[in-house]
């Protein structure tokens, strides 16, 4: 089934690149663990969380460059996302620990980041909704795991959907910015990461579903 992955792993077609095989060798030689750039991806999505929040209260100079930094930090969340597994399996140092460190700061990555664009844009109630549903999509497949079903990592809003959603925002709220000097991208941004998470939820709990009933 597409989207399923085996045991933690997501499959992504970005793990075979070039760049990242040689990123990921360079960090397996250096004195740094697969936890502590799992731990950096919480400082990331920190950064990212604040500079959304921060960009709705500056001026129009301030605001571009805090959804710059906003969607600079999105990805280098997703980064370290990529590279702790990486480092942890292809480089052989995975830790007993690992498995928190793999899971845990995504869901503090996700709130921060939804949270923070909702208090910027003025409606945290979106912020947190998209924030909820976005750890619920991630409840569902380690619940389906948890029962011997295999990982489902299907969308239409799984978390590289999700920071692809907020990135793109990012960067046409840019215009938006100097244009009107609204906020209906990323307000249009999360009402899709909230809407789409939960079809994913809903769909991800029908899969599971009908793995338990094929069993049973």
């Amino acid at each position: 089934m597409a989207g399923e992955g085996i045991g933690d792993r997501r499959p992504l077609a970005s793990r075979n690149t070039r760049w990242a095989q040689a990123l990921a060798r360079r960090m397996t030689a250096l004195s740094i663990t697969p936890n502590q750039i799992s731990q950096a991806s919480m400082a990331m999505a920190a950064l990212a969380g604040a500079s959304f929040w921060l960009s709705g209260a500056g001026g129009t100079g301030t605001r571009v460059l805090l959804l710059i930094l906003g969607a600079l930090f999105c990805q280098l969340r997703l980064l370290c996302n990529l590279l702790d597994g990486m480092v942890a399996v292809e480089g052989g140092k995975g830790e007993a620990d690992g498995p928190f460190w793999n899971e845990f700061p995504d869901r503090i990555a996700d709130i921060l980041i939804f949270a923070g664009i909702g208090y910027g844009i003025a409606s945290p109630g979106l912020g947190w909704a998209a924030a909820a549903f976005a750890v619920l999509t991630a409840y569902v497949r380690e619940l389906g795991r948890a029962t011997g079903n295999p990982s489902d990592f299907g969308g239409p809003m799984a978390k590289q959907h999700r920071m692809a959603v907020i990135t793109a925002a990012a960067l046409l709220s840019i215009v938006e910015a100097l244009w009107t000097g609204g906020m209906w991208v990323l307000t249009i941004a999360l009402w899709i990461v909230a809407v789409g998470s939960a079809v994913t939820v809903l769909r991800r709990g029908r899969n599971l579903i009908g793995h338990l009933k094929a069993r049973g």
